[in-house]
């Protein structure tokens, strides 16, 4: 059955491209980052990164600004210092326990360039949705020189006022000062693939059947 549907699709490719506009493709979670840069004491840069990313983009070949962007990031933050690393999972930043996943959904996008576009949709981070805008580039796909299926390498950034999420913990220093800077960029990047068609992963994890062989005969 399934062999009769990726036959129909591909003869529709073929007569009405016009129709085959959208296709999925995945984030390859093995080779995908979020990353997050803030000031600390007003002086130098900490930046630290998220947990696993997933998710993908329904790609609009012909009219990418058509394309939908659903991406979602465990929220396990790592700045290789331990101690800074538990207050951020905690109540007064992240509180991961309560609050383990950020996402993304993209509600418009627009050309901004060769292979950038300015991508505004909605980020939910803590239980707090706010529109954002990340500054997105997008590869042309090239083959990947193991499996050779196409590739494309996906980068975006923005920047955020902490605030707005809820992650308001501050500490007083002398003349105003902020112990953690209120403004956060953003850093995604991901290799994505095409999505395996419909029971190709299964096929490909299902265990080959030993053939039957006859009992050894008896002496």
């Amino acid at each position: 059955m399934n062999l009769i549907k990726n036959a129909v699709a591909a003869l529709a490719v073929v007569l009405f491209p016009s129709f085959a506009v959208a296709a999925p493709w995945v984030v390859d979670s093995a080779h995908a980052q979020a990353k997050f840069t803030v000031k600390h004491m007003m002086v130098m840069d900490v930046v630290g990164t998220l947990g696993k990313v997933s998710g993908g983009i329904e790609l609009d070949e012909k009219d990418p600004t058509k394309s939908v962007i659903d991406v979602t990031v465990d929220v396990e933050p790592n700045t290789q210092e331990a101690k800074r690393d538990g207050h951020l999972k905690g109540p007064d930043f992240f509180d991961v326990e309560k609050f383990p996943k950020a996402t993304f959904k993209s509600k418009k996008i627009a050309k901004a360039g060769k292979d950038k576009f300015k991508v505004t949709g909605d980020l939910t981070l803590r239980d707090v949705t706010k529109e954002t805008t990340f500054d997105l580039t997008l590869t042309a796909p090239f083959e990947h020189p193991f499996t050779k299926a196409p590739v494309r390498a996906v980068t975006a950034t923005t920047k955020i006022n902490r605030l707005d999420f809820g992650l308001k913990w501050q500490a007083p220093m002398a003349n105003n000062a902020l112990l953690v800077g209120n403004d956060v960029k953003i850093e995604l990047a991901a290799e994505i693939t095409p999505k395996p068609a419909e029971g190709a992963e299964a096929a490909k994890e299902e265990p080959k059947k030993e053939e039957a062989k006859p009992a050894p005969a008896k002496k």
